[in-house]
């Protein structure tokens, strides 16, 4: 064996030497092996692989390269019990790069961010338990999302609907965000609520944000609950209630594929669809996070191929963003923006990348996620997401996180093409997106479909307040996308929707979108706010040019815009031509490695 070893590290080791001409001829990579029944002790190699990714990192970490190196991952399930970390220190060196890979082919390695619940015993004739030994907050059984058990019960396993919808009790609480009411008798006196949340589309009438929060206790007699934390939006606006249901509780259990956790007793309690053998419990919230320790310092010129990401965790209380500007208690130029960003306990995906750039994330199936799938906080550039299928996402698909305003343009030149990206927000409806870019210019979006969201298929996003020169979402090109049934539970909204990016006369065109079909933009009956709309461009949203575009039936305007953008054939103006539509080049092409979801 150290033999072996020896030898790889002279391969791994030894300059390249090339002709004599002084020019460098390209060299064959470094390869090196990883199987589930490796073994870190061995080798590395095909016939004796190691078993982790992290041995691997670590084992190439300080090595001098001097060709790009793949690592290969054998066919088979990787559990992952704790974050899979990458520092600067793991970067490709000397222009080369590392990409760890799917040996067998796209899908076929898989990093689980779960574990089999075990011990089950019956609870009753359809409801088992078992203790654990962690907190999660959501649950899994073959390779499907349960349901926290909820009231009332939801009306399909891909729908939100339907709610409870909160009450005025007295006109000067209209504004209260932490007290929930209902009306007498909607509420059973003898529930348990002690582990129990609401989920609420906070701000009355209006349905923009969901927020999850734990309750804190209920006042049965004045048909109150009071919550832990308060919610983005009031309960109650223009004399509209919030729609909103309540689960996690015993009581609310009653139908197969429904769980609920007792947190303090440890004890987990669910109705199977199937085998009670097959139920998966998260270990992380983050399977791979890709981080260098400042912008100067970056992780860099790495590459993961072909790798399944299955599983990862939500968070016991979601709120999107601060309440009020200046919440996050940070100098900012513009502090209005701590409404816009996220929380720093909710900035996390199954992929989480700070610090970062060059690097591929190419053929990757990402489902079953407790939130964002592949999530970029802050200095982020070149980084390259294609030929990748993300399904049964907990909140956004893709989310740029670009950073402050006015403080510095460190996120951008990023490229998300080829991506067929399904059911998305299943946790978080409010606010979701299939691609969400957040203040980031010069990037790509394209040969992408978006199918199944409560809100959003494409977003781009600053703020109002943002003056020009201090925010950076220009130079965004948007080409060949289809966006399919979305806006299925909110309003006042837009399949492609933009926020804050240009916000002074004169708007310079920046952003470019062209070939894109929308499908039909329908809520569910309850949705009480304005309309649905193919594209909206709410305030700020302004110097765009928009090229070959066709929207479906919408329950308000296809178009709505300040005048501040140009457009050219469009189904919503006189004179479209549905020649010039290059529909065989919208979505996802030929090379997509998946067969395309029903």
């Amino acid at each position: 064996m150290s033999t072996a070893v020896v030898v790889l590290t002279a391969l791994f080791t030894a300059p390249f030497t090339g002709p004599a001409t002084g020019a460098q001829a390209p060299c064959r990579p470094v390869e090196y092996h990883i199987a589930p029944n490796g073994a870190d002790n061995g080798p590395g190699t095909s016939a004796r692989p190691w078993k982790t990714i992290e041995h691997a990192r670590d084992w190439l970490r300080g090595k001098r390269q001097s060709c790009d190196v793949v690592v290969n991952l054998k066919a088979g399930d990787y559990v992952v019990d704790k974050t899979i970390e990458f520092t600067e220190a793991d970067s490709g060196k000397n222009g080369h790069k590392i990409t760890y890979r799917s040996a067998d082919g796209p899908g076929k390695a898989r990093l689980l961010g779960a574990r089999p619940l075990t011990g089950w015993q019956k609870h009753d004739d359809n409801i088992y338990k078992t203790k654990v030994d962690r907190n999660f907050y959501t649950l899994f059984e073959d390779g499907k999302r349960a349901t926290t058990a909820r009231f009332p019960n939801r009306r399909s396993d891909d729908v939100w609907a339907p709610y409870l919808t909160s009450v005025l009790k007295e006109p000067e609480k209209e504004a209260v965000q932490q007290w929930l009411y209902s009306k007498p008798g909607e509420w059973d006196k003898s529930w348990n609520l002690d582990n129990a949340q609401a989920v609420v589309w906070s701000g009355g009438s209006w349905s923009w944000f969901t927020d999850t929060v734990p309750i804190k206790n209920p006042s049965w007699d004045d048909n109150q609950i009071t919550l832990a934390h308060w919610t983005r939006y009031a309960m109650v606006n223009s004399r509209g209630g919030s729609r909103y249901f309540l689960q996690n509780s015993l009581d609310f259990l009653d139908q197969p594929g429904e769980y609920s956790f007792d947190f303090a007793k440890g004890e987990v309690y669910y109705w199977p669809r199937g085998s009670i053998d097959k139920v998966m419990a998260p270990t992380v919230k983050t399977i791979l996070s890709l981080k260098g320790s400042s912008p100067d310092r970056r992780v860099q010129n790495l590459g993961f191929d072909g790798l399944a990401l299955q599983y990862s965790d939500f968070v016991n209380w979601y709120r999107n963003g601060w309440i009020s500007a200046g919440d996050a208690g940070e100098p900012h130029k513009y502090p209005q923006y701590d409404r816009q960003i996220e929380m720093p306990r909710n900035r996390f995906g199954a992929i989480t990348l700070t610090n970062s750039r060059n690097v591929d994330l190419t053929r990757l199936r990402i489902s079953d996620t407790g939130f964002t799938a592949v999530y970029l906080l802050f200095a982020n550039d070149r980084i390259r997401v294609s030929g990748s299928l993300l399904e049964n996402i907990g909140a956004d698909g893709i989310k740029v996180e670009g950073g402050y305003p006015g403080e510095g343009d460190v996120a951008g030149q990023n490229v998300f093409t080829d991506n067929y990206i399904h059911h998305i927000g299943e946790l978080v409806p409010g606010d979701a997106a299939g691609v969400e870019l957040m203040n980031t210019g010069n990037n790509e979006v394209s040969h992408t479909v978006v199918r199944h969201s409560a809100r959003y298929g494409i977003s781009l996003e600053v703020r109002p307040e943002v003056q020009d020169g201090d925010g950076y979402a220009h130079g965004n090109v948007f080409k060949y996308l289809r966006l399919e049934e979305t806006g299925l539970d909110s309003g006042d909204m837009g399949a492609f929707y933009t926020y804050g990016v240009s916000n002074t006369d004169p708007h310079e065109i920046t952003n470019r979108v062209s070939q894109v079909v929308i499908g039909d933009v329908i809520p569910d009956a309850s949705m009480p706010d304005s309309g649905t709309r193919g594209v909206h461009m709410d305030a700020g949203g302004c110097g765009f040019a928009f090229d070959n575009i066709e929207v479906g039936k919408v329950t308000d305007d296809k178009y709505q815009s300040y005048k501040c953008n140009d457009v050219t054939n469009a189904n919503w103006a006189d004179g479209f031509d549905a020649s010039k539509m290059e529909y065989d080049k919208i979505g996802v092409t030929s090379a997509f490695p998946y067969p395309i979801p029903a």
